[in-house]
């Protein structure tokens, strides 16, 4: 399966769209390829999680208790809260295609953190845009 230059798919995630691109090399150099099949369960929800997922290639489906919430493609990020937190999974997300994605884990990210602080800031950033982003479309 073909890839996209790692640097360039980050620069168009949400949650790294504050980062420099010397930022989003570090990134890169530490997110780890990995292939999945269709219907592979990438997230389980409620079960312990720890890493976080950035689409390369194909489409996954999420659901909550069964219910289809999103479907998502390249450039989509799944499981970042779980770079701060090693909760529970909030959704089940199960490849619908053949995917490529790149794969950021806990250790991985307190790497990047004791060596670019930067970093953290902007992630941190990020996450509570996204929720205060949830937060205003619950209540419309």
């Amino acid at each position: 399966m073909a890839r996209v230059d790692r640097t360039q798919l980050l620069r168009g995630v949400s949650l790294f769209s504050g980062c420099s691109n010397g930022e989003l090399k570090r990134i890169s150099s530490l997110a780890t390829p990995v292939n999945a099949d269709t219907g592979e369960v990438l997230a389980k929800e409620g079960k312990p999680g720890g890493e976080t997922f950035v689409i390369s290639s194909g489409s996954a489906l999420v659901t909550l208790k069964g219910k289809k919430l999103a479907r998502l493609h390249p450039g989509d990020v799944f499981g970042e809260m779980a770079l701060l937190e090693k909760g529970p999974r909030a959704a089940t997300v199960t490849a619908e295609t053949p995917m490529s994605l790149y794969v950021l884990d806990p250790r991985e990210f307190s790497t990047l953190l004791e060596e670019v602080p930067s970093i953290g800031r902007k992630i941190l950033s990020a996450l509570v845009d996204r929720l205060y982003e949830v937060e205003r479309t619950q209540r419309l």
